[in-house]
């Protein structure tokens, strides 16, 4: 199976931050979706990522979020309820590698798109945040093809 490069002309498939405090997981997600046509925005911990949100005039416009549990400072399940409540139409997906029951029905019932477990593969990543972008595109009234 062939990877979808993007090219410069063309269409860009949607903008995704991925939240996680791990600079590897970040680089590998961030070449996986940039070959899949993403745009990509990143945050090391929740705290960046809230910023990044709401910063001032300049706001950064996502169509899901992608968002690890443990991270230092402010914490994804602190930084999911914060997405929920300000930003309820942008889907956000779990990325973990700490896998809890529990917390993924907790996180669900927030309104958490998907709970995927690392490691996890390209296809599944691609497979989840493409349905999450398309139903955002949707929500938002943009044309899917």
């Amino acid at each position: 199976m062939t990877d979808n490069i993007h090219t410069p002309n063309s269409p860009r498939e949607g903008r995704i931050l991925v939240v996680d405090d791990e600079l590897s997981i970040r680089k590998a997600i961030r070449i996986a979706l940039l070959q899949a046509g993403y745009e990509v925005g990143e945050a090391v911990d929740g705290q960046e990522a809230i910023t990044a949100l709401g910063d001032g005039d300049n706001p950064l416009m996502v169509d899901a979020i992608l968002c690890d549990i443990r991270m230092p400072r402010i914490n994804g399940i602190d930084a999911i309820y914060f997405f929920r409540t300000h930003y309820p139409s942008i889907p956000v997906i779990v990325l973990t590698g700490y896998p809890d029951c529990d917390l993924a029905v907790t996180l669900m019932k927030m309104g958490v798109r998907d709970y995927l477990v690392k490691p996890v593969t390209k296809q599944d990543l691609l497979r989840v945040l493409k349905c999450a972008v398309d139903n955002h595109r949707l929500f938002k009234g943009q044309f899917v093809a």
